[in-house]
């Protein structure tokens, strides 16, 4: 094989392999000898099959699998040789003019990974905002979960619902009056005006008694998660079981014990050690930020452009979706295009401060165990059901992509907790209020801070001056700027820390089906084979699966069958 370097520019390089047909006839050579043994043909003894005959039936797919894998170990040489650390997966493009038989031209385009200074630890420092948590803030938790905790009574058979009554009923869901999977459920609860069910439904039942039969008529939203019911209108047959009433929920231990708590001060113990929790998370979000204020402030080098676009594309990607739930969401996105290099900018920040944190991390022997990892994709293979789990750990383990992405926040988080080691931190005891409002009067782009704190991520779109539209509501930036230490990928679910909204207590779930008219109540997809675009990586990339890009005919990757 021969290889010719064709560009070499800042972070990009390109390159032109010539794979010999003496090279890949060997290869096509050695695979018919050690499938021979295993071929079976009617009127030859089994491994006695001649290897010509071998070569007439399966040659086309043999040399297709002897190319594709000279052109993967080409581009590993490549690689190897020249000490690469391909940014993303490389470009590669078999010539055009290629035929069977002849040499092969392979062009190989990459970015690579820059050479990151070794970032200054050595004189950070930091203050930690501390909040106290008072029994006022306790009480007042203790005052919202016992009005979460509504205490339902039948209400008289001849009481009519109205909003902020409960209903329980069966129904049964058509389309075009036939029933559909999914649509039908027994004693479904539901709190009129609670706004869980699909416009329509709730306020056609604003109005009924117990034992009343009614049908009513719905549409479901086009872009319900359940693909065969977008858009379509449907019918509901309802028979009401009950309309029951609200009462308030005292403060005692007989609420306690109904959550099977022992006592109120258990309880009071548990919403305490909460609201801690969520100090500690509030705290911990803004040391983060001053924390990569000063990594930013003190290191710029170029990154490559590849890993900036898919990085930008993930960002965008997340605010159309969130525009396009606003009220108005041509406005939003108009607002969204004109910050378009704002967010560009924040992109380009965001894979600088992932690269310094994998280079920390690499240099100070941060690691994830591989306890720590089989937790986490224990905890994201929750997230499928129990047929898809094992399917999904299957593929975990044997994508190094996937895995990479699940393994990046973590990583991260283990990095920044050695930073907060290193640095020389003062405290400060400061109330609630304000910490939230030295969280919120941080300018994200104009600062680079970056945060993926679960709950607490907050907005850090580039602050402007004037006032906002009032036409819609800005799409909020969710983690629209957080570094991914070692794998800037798309963060897999993990269980955050209880936000104010939170619940002690989850309620019981309706009985049979009934989630249907639920505006979520599509199930979740299964995970892809395999996954479909490379992404980019903060470190030397492993080995990639290179397949050869053709734009004739491409050789058919099939392998020789073993049995005939």
């Amino acid at each position: 094989m021969q290889t010719v370097e064709t560009l070499n520019e800042g972070l990009k390089r390109a390159y032109t392999l010539t794979i010999t047909a003496k090279d890949i006839d060997k290869k096509v050579e050695a695979e018919v000898k050690r499938v021979a043994p295993q071929v079976r043909m009617p009127g030859f003894r089994p491994g006695k099959v001649p290897a010509n005959l071998i070569r007439k039936m399966h040659g086309e797919a043999l040399a297709a699998d002897a190319l594709n894998t000279s052109i993967q170990e080409g581009v590993q040489k490549v690689i190897a040789d020249n000490k690469l650390r391909p940014a993303m997966q490389p470009s590669v493009e078999l010539d055009e003019g290629y035929e069977a038989g002849k040499d092969a031209e392979v062009k190989v385009e990459l970015e690579v990974l820059p050479d990151v200074p070794t970032p200054a630890i050595d004189a950070l420092k930091l203050e930690r905002l501390t909040v106290p948590v008072e029994d006022s803030a306790v009480d007042e938790q203790l005052k919202t979960f016992a009005s979460q905790m509504k205490n339902w009574k039948d209400a008289a058979k001849t009481h009519k619902a109205k909003e902020g009554d409960q209903v329980v009923m069966d129904f049964v869901g058509k389309v075009d009056g036939v029933a559909f999977d999914g649509g039908t459920g027994e004693d479904m609860a539901v709190e009129i005006g609670s706004g869980r069910l699909i416009p329509g439904f709730e306020d056609q039942i604003v109005g009924v008694k117990a034992g009343d039969e009614k049908t009513i008529n719905v549409t479901f939203p086009d872009d319900y998660n359940a693909e065969n019911l977008k858009g379509k209108a449907a019918t509901f047959d309802l028979t009401i079981k009950k309309v029951q009433v609200s009462g308030e929920s005292k403060i005692d231990d007989e609420l306690a014990k109904s959550m099977g708590l022992e006592s109120l001060e258990q309880l009071k113990g548990l919403l305490k050690g909460q609201v801690e929790q969520e100090h500690n998370q509030l705290t911990r979000t803004h040391m983060k930020r001053k924390l990569l204020d000063q990594l930013a402030e003190g290191h710029d080098f170029p990154v490559p452009p590849s890993m900036v676009e898919a990085e930008f594309n993930q960002i965008w990607a997340q605010l159309q979706h969130e525009a396009s739930h606003e009220e108005d969401p041509e406005a939003a996105i108009k607002e969204m295009e004109a910050e378009r290099d704002d967010y560009k900018a924040i992109a380009e920040r965001r894979v600088r401060l992932g690269l310094l944190l994998s280079e920390i991390g690499q240099a100070n022997g941060v690691e994830v165990s591989q306890q720590e990892m089989n937790r986490l994709i224990a905890q994201a293979a929750q997230q499928y059901g129990p047929e898809d789990r094992q399917r999904f750990i299957h593929y975990v383990q044997q994508e190094p992509m996937a895995a990479a992405q699940l393994r990046a926040p973590l990583y991260e988080d283990k990095v920044v907790d050695f930073l907060f080691e290193k640095a020389e931190i003062s405290d400060r005891e400061v109330t609630r209020e304000e910490l939230e409002a030295a969280i919120e009067s941080e300018d994200g782009f104009a600062t680079g801070t970056y945060s993926h704190d679960h709950d607490h991520d907050h907005d850090h779109k580039p602050k402007k001056a004037a006032a906002k539209k009032p036409a819609a509501k800005k799409p909020a930036a969710k983690k629209a700027d957080e570094p991914k230490a070692e794998e800037p990928a798309k963060k897999a679910a993990t269980k955050a820390a209880p936000s104010k909204d939170d619940k002690p207590a989850k309620a019981p779930a309706a009985k049979a089906k009934a989630d249907a008219p639920v505006k979520d109540a599509a199930p979740k997809k299964a995970p892809a084979k395999k996954a479909e675009t490379a992404k980019p990586v903060a470190k030397a990339a492993a080995k990639p699966a290179v397949e050869a890009k053709p734009a004739a005919k491409k050789p058919a990757a099939k392998k020789a069958p073993a049995k005939k």
